[in-house]
C-alpha cells in the first residue's frame, strides 16, 4: 500500500513538472511571437571552403533586394515558410531554413550546392540557348556561376549537353557517377582537367599535363577503366615517354590501346 502511494506521488510530481514546463514553453513562445525582429543572422555552410554566396547576397534574396525588409517586423507577422521558398528559388542556394532565437534575431541557415564540374559552351549558339557557363552539382543539377568564388573542378563540354539540361535523371546518372568518381579520388581530381561528351554520350578525358586524350567511351565500368588509365600512368608512359602518345583508349573490355 505504501509503495502504491509513493508511486502515485511520483507520478503527480512528474505530471505537475511536465505541465509547468509546457506552460513556460508556451508562454515564452507566445512572448517571442510578439517580439520584433532585431536583426538577420545569416549562416552559410563552408563546405570545402567554397563561398559562392556572401551574407549580403542571402539578405538581398531574403528581402527581395530590400523591397520587403524584415528587421523591425513582428515575428508573428513573418511568414518563415515563404521566406524559405523564396531563398530556394535561387540557383546558388541548395537548402534554406529560417527560424528565430530568444533574442529576436532571424536565423537564416543556407546550404550551397556542391559542384563536381563546370559546364562551358561550345560556341555562340550555346550562349544564346543558355547552355554553358554553369556548374553541375553533385545532385546532377545545373546552377549559375558566382562572382564571389570559382571552384576548382573539371570542365565539361560537348554535344550531349545540347539535349540534356540536367544529370539528375536516368540519362544523366552514369555521367554524374563518373564526375563523382573523379571528385572523390585525390589522384583523378588532380589529373583530369576536362571531359568532352559527344552526342552519343561517349566521354573523352583530357589530362592536366600532356597533349594526349583518353578515350573513355560510355561512362560505365569505372573501376575497370580507371585501373587501365592508372596502368598507363604508372608503367607505360614513364618508360616510353609522355610525349609519345596522342590517344589512350580504355573503352573496350580487356584492352588498353596506346597510340
Amino acid at each position: 500500500m505504501f509503495s502504491t502511494f509513493s508511486n502515485r506521488k511520483k507520478w503527480l510530481w512528474r505530471a505537475a513538472g511536465g505541465l509547468t514546463l509546457f506552460g513556460l514553453v508556451a508562454f515564452t513562445e507566445q512572448r517571442l511571437r510578439h517580439t520584433h525582429c532585431e536583426s538577420v543572422v545569416v549562416r552559410i555552410d563552408g563546405t570545402d571552403e567554397q563561398r559562392f554566396l556572401n551574407r549580403r547576397d542571402v539578405t538581398g534574396f531574403l528581402t527581395n533586394n530590400g523591397a520587403e525588409p524584415v528587421v523591425g517586423k513582428a515575428l508573428d507577422q513573418i511568414n518563415f515558410g515563404q521566406l524559405e521558398q523564396r531563398l530556394r528559388q535561387y540557383g546558388l542556394i541548395r537548402r534554406a531554413h529560417v527560424s528565430y532565437d530568444l533574442a529576436g534575431n532571424l536565423l537564416v541557415d543556407v546550404e550551397q550546392p556542391h559542384p563536381v564540374a563546370r559546364l562551358i559552351s561550345n560556341g555562340p549558339d550555346d550562349v544564346v540557348r543558355g547552355v554553358g557557363g554553369q556548374y553541375i552539382s553533385d545532385e546532377g543539377r545545373f546552377f549559375p556561376l558566382s562572382m564571389n568564388y570559382t571552384a576548382r573542378v573539371p570542365v565539361v563540354s560537348g554535344e550531349w549537353f545540347r539535349q540534356h539540361r540536367t544529370l539528375a535523371d536516368k540519362a544523366g546518372e552514369p555521367l554524374l557517377e563518373l564526375l563523382r568518381y573523379i571528385r572523390d579520388s585525390d589522384l583523378w581530381r588532380a589529373q583530369i582537367a576536362e571531359l568532352t561528351v559527344d552526342a552519343a554520350g561517349e566521354v573523352t578525358l583530357w589530362p592536366q599535363v600532356g597533349t594526349y586524350r583518353i578515350e573513355f567511351g560510355t561512362p560505365d565500368e569505372l573501376e575497370t577503366k580507371f585501373k587501365k588509365i592508372k596502368l598507363f600512368y604508372t608503367q607505360i608512359a614513364p618508360r616510353k615517354g609522355w610525349d609519345r602518345y596522342q590517344r589512350v583508349n580504355v573503352q573496350y573490355r580487356n584492352q588498353l590501346v596506346c597510340e
